[in-house]
């Protein structure tokens, strides 16, 4: 019987200790961002996705960094760039598929992408994407219906496409409003996973006004 819990408290430490690791690297990485040190934040969340195999947010997080930098200084971005960092974007939104295949998170991640194309050069690449972010939005916001982070952003692109066409932007309005009251009380499932962007919501939402 001692031996068993020798065993049990040898293998749950081991167990700890590694947990610790995760959180550590990942609290560093996320540090690194707040600090608003891409790459480095990058290369750290990189690292921990070769061994947190079947763990997918450091995954989302280096691809979601890669469509960050895509849109800084967006104005100035030059194709050959974009694609740099869309492709960095694009492997690890196939990765984390290959975690989790039906992940909603990698559907956002893809929509945003697509996105970035989309705003870079409407006449070349709306055509392309337009269509397919819109099927994505609602395949997230149909998964998970309570989900600020997807709401926001389905209504925001629904918003900008409306503007784009020259249609009222009234109906999409309700449902930023309904988003900005969910992230009100909206918790995320560990400290790592995805908060949103409430901010941009609130801005969005001074369109409506």
């Amino acid at each position: 019987m001692k031996h068993l819990l020798l065993i049990i408290a040898l293998c749950s430490s081991t167990f700890l200790i590694a947990q610790t690791k995760y959180e550590q690297g990942m609290r560093k990485a996320m540090e690194l961002w707040d600090q608003d040190k891409l790459d480095e934040a990058s290369n750290l969340f990189e690292r921990i996705a070769t061994v947190e195999k079947d763990n997918w947010l450091p995954s989302y997080h280096v691809a979601q960094i890669a469509i960050v930098k895509n849109w800084r200084d967006f104005e100035n971005q030059n194709e050959t760039t974009l694609k740099v960092n869309g492709d960095k974007a694009q492997e690890y939104i196939n990765a984390m598929r290959t975690i989790e295949k039906d992940n909603p998170y990698a559907d956002y991640l893809q929509a945003q992408l697509y996105t970035v194309w989309v705003a870079y050069d409407g006449m070349k690449y709306g055509m392309k994407y337009a269509g397919t972010i819109g099927e994505l939005y609602q395949k997230m916001v149909k998964k998970d219906p309570d989900n600020p982070i997807f709401i926001a952003d389905k209504a925001q692109w629904d918003m900008g496409s409306a503007k784009y066409f020259g249609s009222s932007i009234e109906p999409y309005c309700a449902e930023l409003k309904r988003a900005i009251e969910l992230f009100a009380t909206f918790k995320p499932e560990t400290e790592f996973h995805p908060k949103g962007n409430e901010k941009r919501a609130l801005e969005s939402a001074e369109a409506c006004n």
